[in-house]
């Protein structure tokens, strides 16, 4: 039997009961779009964040894009990002028609070198988007200090790290705005796309309201350009109200995995995470390193085992980024990284026996006593 590197067949098992409770409370409410479940999701992980705005959209990469154009980012601005980060983050940035810039990371948490910042601001630069990679957050106080120096806005990226924390704080409660992924995967998953961006601001919350709906302040009257189709989805609302309250425990099962990873791989060749001090680590993947990643990764595929590769292209290498002007050689951290890294199975309903399974092939792989 396969081991996947991700699988939700588990956690359907052991929740079916409430998931189909769900969309038959949307299908029974008499409001498919919209409505109850939605205004109620958006209201519960507002309050979980201690945050006064959620604005609820079809999925992440537009948690992203709206959250920028509501903060006021549009054509001619720069944006800075980091190349190592999933695809989507900069084909936001680029969907608002401003420009994506790029500074590296570190090698040893493979997070925003915050060092780095200063000396990527132009004149035409509007905004940052830190990225909260793997299930940690970015030094946010070292952001904020750069962003606060030169009036940058700051929009979190939070796709990975529902429920990570930073000296105490959540991640997505340190900067202007903060945009969420609901992808199945996610630490916090849907059955389907959706995304969210929350913010304190009153105006930047009514600016998202109006961009997912087509610009309109009511119905059918358009009153801001552009404007988006880009509302969540209902039935996906009210099965995330209902996980939102298991969130904390998919954390904790998280961890427990990421415990058991360290202790069965520790004495081994691979570079486990690293944890960077103020952080508290969620683990929506566990990223492991070796120089010779792809014999491993086939040599457990052999054995039924899947391993991911997150990201094996760093986006300024893509040939839909070249305009952008990052030759090989641009980002070092990042370039190297991205040939060493990759994920082992890591899901909340993960069990014992599969991860057993897992650390076991490892060590025969690395040759391991």
């Amino acid at each position: 039997m396969t081991i996947r590197v991700w699988d939700y067949l588990s956690e359907y098992a052991t929740e079916r009961e409430d998931i189909l409770d769900a969309v038959e409370t949307v299908f029974g409410s008499g409001q498919l779009v919209l409505g109850p479940s939605v205004e109620g999701f958006e209201a519960e992980f507002a309050a979980y964040h201690g945050v006064a705005h959620c604005v609820g959209v079809d999925n992440g990469t537009n948690a992203i894009k709206l959250g920028l154009e509501a903060l006021g980012v549009g054509p001619g601005d720069e944006v800075i990002t980091v190349a190592n980060t999933a695809a989507p983050t900069v084909v936001a940035i680029d969907g608002t028609g401003a420009t994506p810039r790029f500074v590296d990371v570190r090698a040893e948490d493979q997070l925003l070198d915050t060092a780095l910042l200063e000396a990527a601001i132009t004149e035409r630069t509007r905004a940052i988007v830190p990225v909260h990679l793997y299930g940690q957050c970015v030094d946010m106080d070292a952001v904020n200090a750069v962003a606060a120096r030169h009036g940058l806005r700051v929009l979190e990226d939070c796709a990975q790290a529902h429920g990570a924390r930073r000296h105490d704080r959540l991640a997505g409660t340190m900067g202007d705005a903060a945009a969420f992924s609901f992808y199945p995967t996610k630490v916090l998953g849907a059955y389907g796309d959706g995304g969210a961006t929350i913010t304190r601001s009153a105006e930047t919350a009514e600016a998202l309201r109006r961009l997912r709906y087509y610009g309109m302040a009511e119905r059918y009257y358009v009153v801001r350009t552009p404007g988006h189709n880009s509302r969540l989805d209902a039935v996906q609302a009210e099965i995330l109200r209902r996980k939102l309250r298991r969130l904390d425990t998919y954390v904790a099962a998280r961890r427990e995995i990421a415990a058991r990873y360290a202790e069965g791989l520790g004495d081994t060749e691979l570079v486990l995470p690293s944890v960077t001090a103020g952080n508290e680590h969620v683990y929506y993947l566990y990223v492991v390193r070796h120089p010779r990643r792809d014999e491993i990764l086939a040599e457990l595929a052999k054995q039924d085992i899947e391993l991911n590769v997150s990201y094996r292209w760093p986006v300024h290498t893509m040939s839909g980024f070249a305009h952008l002007g990052y030759g090989p050689g641009s980002l070092p951290v990042t370039e190297h990284l991205a040939t060493e890294i990759f994920s082992l199975p890591m899901y909340a309903a993960l069990d014992k026996r599969r991860q057993d399974d897992v650390i076991e092939a490892l060590r025969r792989t690395l040759g391991a006593r």
